[in-house]
């Protein structure tokens, strides 16, 4: 007899918990145990489901590392407990926890699945059923008794992306995410298909690791044209500052005047680490491609190769945790660690 999957999910804030009070019209989060009255559909399911509620439910806009420590603790305390778990969580930071999550789960065995929606629960023309549904099913599906999904995920509007490959794309429509440099793991239509040969897979013989030490004191550069000397000192001046996420022009181009180089150098010269990505919707960070990048190779700049922001943001946030050794960092951020850039 097969076991029924056990499914937790956790529900942190976002416009999916929502139910709109038809008379005042404002919304308002409702209890996840009367799960069941709002989509009866779930009964459907071939699982159980127990949920867990943040006490205070977080507007997305408000996540932040020591948010991200406490949903991977409620995971951690619950992992032996259940065979998938659903997180759901406002759409606008998705992409950055879910990114951050999947750094900070090492040898993770089981589905970890982030969804959200567009329109609130209860709303008439609701996204949130869907996703939430096929979001269960997915962090349900078994091969031989054992999880499909060994990763960080987010499913959306009959998506589902390796989480640290997504960005939010759209406020408006459905279809929020995309993973621009990296194809679906799977797709929902009339079944529910895999993509089985790009799912990352556990090491054999691996034990859970939940790395919690994330170091925040990073900063995003966005390079424009006009960019002012004294603009890009006063961030790179910053007090206690470790790490930059540089978005840069193209395949990771940026400009060649005398100032912004040597300002990069001295930061770089003061153990900041400086990670180049580009600013385009998707392609890859190619340096020492044209002139505008041959310095910063020079440098020693690491290459962000085809990461998306909010994934080196993440990523940099828990290497620094780590306290990798200087000499190791750059070959370290540059080597895939959890599917989040493609590798030459």
């Amino acid at each position: 007899m097969t076991k029924i999957p056990h499914i937790l999910l956790i529900y942190t804030g976002g416009t999916i918990g929502m139910v709109k009070d038809y008379k005042t019209g404002a919304l308002h989060t409702f209890n996840f145990d009367k799960l069941l009255k709002h989509i009866p559909e779930i009964n459907h399911l071939n699982c159980k489901i127990q949920s867990i509620s943040l006490k205070e439910p977080i507007d997305s806009s408000n996540m932040n590392p020591e948010k991200w420590v406490l949903i991977a603790e409620i995971i951690e305390d619950n992992y032996n407990a259940f065979d998938g778990f659903v997180i759901l969580h406002g759409s606008d930071t998705m992409s950055y926890t879910s990114s951050a999550i999947s750094f900070m789960f090492e040898n993770l065995s089981k589905p970890i699945i982030f969804t959200g929606s567009q329109l609130p629960i209860g709303d008439l023309r609701t996204d949130a059923k869907e996703n939430l549904i096929t979001s269960i099913e997915i962090a349900s599906a078994q091969d031989n008794g054992k999880p499909i999904i060994t990763e960080v995920c987010l499913y959306f509007e009959y998506k589902l992306y390796r989480a640290n490959r997504t960005t939010k794309i759209n406020a408006e429509q459905f279809e929020a995410f995309t993973s621009p440099n990296f194809p679906p793991l799977g797709e929902s239509g009339v079944y529910l298909k895999f993509s089985k040969q790009l799912i990352q897979k556990p090491l054999k013989n691996s034990y859970l690791k939940v790395r919690k030490k994330l170091d925040n004191n990073i900063v995003i550069l966005k390079i424009f044209p006009g960019i002012t000397k004294a603009v890009v000192k006063s961030i790179l001046e910053i007090k206690g500052l470790k790490g930059v996420v540089m978005e840069t022009f193209g395949s990771g181009n940026a400009p060649t005047e005398k100032w912004f180089v040597e300002l990069l150098k001295e930061a770089i010269d003061k153990n900041i680490y400086i990670i180049n990505v580009t600013q385009c919707a998707g392609g890859n960070v190619q340096m020492g491609q044209y002139e505008t990048s041959i310095e910063l190779k020079n440098l020693g700049i690491i290459s962000g190769k085809d990461i998306t922001t909010e994934s080196a943001l993440a990523k940099l946030m828990y290497l620094l945790g780590e306290k990798i050794p200087k000499n190791k960092f750059k070959s370290v951020f540059e080597t895939q660690i959890r599917g989040e850039i493609t590798e030459d």
